[in-house]
């Protein structure tokens, strides 16, 4: 493989990930020792959002790996999807014979592709591994994948140490940074004429379900909107996860006016929180955005209930609050009072795809070594 490029498959499954894997996906192909393949999965391909047409039109595809089936949600359906996932992606992987495989966080799509790539023999490379995240079932699954990947690019120094505690190599874990981070110096706040279009909205509602039942999941989207009964809201639809109906529910029969969007392309939706942290707003709800782009771009955020418990968080930028009103409403109030105490966001400089394309362009991918995991202690 001296000389030849190196097959690297990054793996994206959703809207919100393929934002975060975009500035790596950019590095590989900047890379003159790699080759970019891009294989498009899971939630990409549900209808009536097919939002792998976006990453068609910025990368190509390489391949695309249907799991959801339109209509079947829940757990049991995750494990079906799952089951189809890692069968396709194995055929996937024999068809592009990829050198290394990437994959990004805790969601089935990278569990699939990650379970495929370790009994099929191909190293992993696992981004965002070593964070703590307790909703559904996403810990297990990311220290799962953490235990199948060869290569482990941290985005923090705690999640490193997290991952060498799992008894991990310490020569393949790498503190790189959050590619979340990379590129928001570039995007502008939302316009005048945009963000009026949206309804100048103070407070931005992203709520994804927790693995509930659909009408527990109502009754607390129902409580987000009582508190802000007062406020200019924009909501914006949840993830596929088990759930989804329930929060759907509420948002087709919330109590007070509020602007509807079902998803928002990655620039638009930072330009729209820096512009809402500019006019003293907020973004409410469970999505890791409160945490990470948040706090980088100046947008305070309320974390709602225990989807995000355990996850680095940035003091003065982002606060928790119990799945009741006075406690959302309060959270809010005091998050985006402008003499609140900030800090500075833990997640790196917003050069993480940068390092992560020339860790793997100076890796040698074909030794035998490197696909044999063992556990150092």
């Amino acid at each position: 493989m001296t000389d030849e490029l190196k097959k690297i498959m990054i793996v994206t499954g959703t809207r919100a990930e393929f934002g975060l894997l975009r500035p790596v996906m950019y590095a590989v192909h900047a890379q003159t020792s790699c080759e970019l393949r891009v294989v498009v999965a899971g939630s990409h391909l549900v209808q009536p959002a097919v939002t792998f047409r976006e990453v068609k039109a910025e990368f190509g595809i390489a391949d695309t790996i249907p799991m959801q089936t339109v209509g079947k949600v829940g757990r049991l359906a995750d494990v079906e999807a799952l089951g189809k996932g890692i069968a396709r992606f194995g055929r996937s992987f024999e068809m592009n014979e990829p050198d290394c495989v990437v994959v990004l966080g805790d969601r089935i799509e990278a569990f699939a592709a990650a379970s495929a790539a370790s009994i099929g023999g191909y190293p992993l490379a696992h981004i965002h591994g070593g964070d703590r995240a307790e909703g559904v079932a996403d810990e297990a699954m990311r220290h799962a994948i953490t235990k199948l990947a060869h290569i482990h690019f941290p985005v923090t120094q705690t999640s490193a140490e997290r991952i060498i505690k799992m008894g991990e190599d310490s020569n393949s874990v790498h503190v790189v940074g959050s590619p979340a981070i990379d590129g928001l110096d570039e995007i502008p706040a939302m316009g005048d004429g945009a963000f009026a279009e949206l309804g100048s909205p103070e407070v931005v509602i992203l709520m994804h379900p927790i693995g509930r039942e659909d009408e527990a999941e109502q009754a607390v989207m129902g409580l987000i909107f009582h508190a802000f009964s007062d406020k200019r809201v924009l909501v914006l639809h949840p993830n596929l996860d088990p759930g989804r109906r329930g929060i759907m529910d509420a948002i087709e029969s919330a109590p007070i006016d509020v602007q509807v969007l079902p998803q928002l392309v990655r620039t638009q939706f930072v330009g729209l929180l820096k512009r809402v942290g500019n006019v003293g707003g907020a973004l409410v709800g469970n999505s890791s955005a409160g945490l990470i782009e948040c706090s980088a771009i100046g947008c305070p955020s309320v974390d709602i209930g225990n989807r995000q418990s355990g996850r680095e968080r940035c003091d003065g930028w982002t606060m928790h609050a119990k799945e009741d009103v006075d406690s959302i409403r309060q959270a809010f109030d005091a998050i985006t009072n402008p003499d609140y105490a900030r800090s500075i966001h833990p997640f790196g400089d917003g050069h993480a795809g940068e390092r992560i394309a020339a860790i793997l362009g100076a890796t040698d991918l074909a030794c035998p070594d490197l696909i044999r995991k063992r556990c150092v202690y």
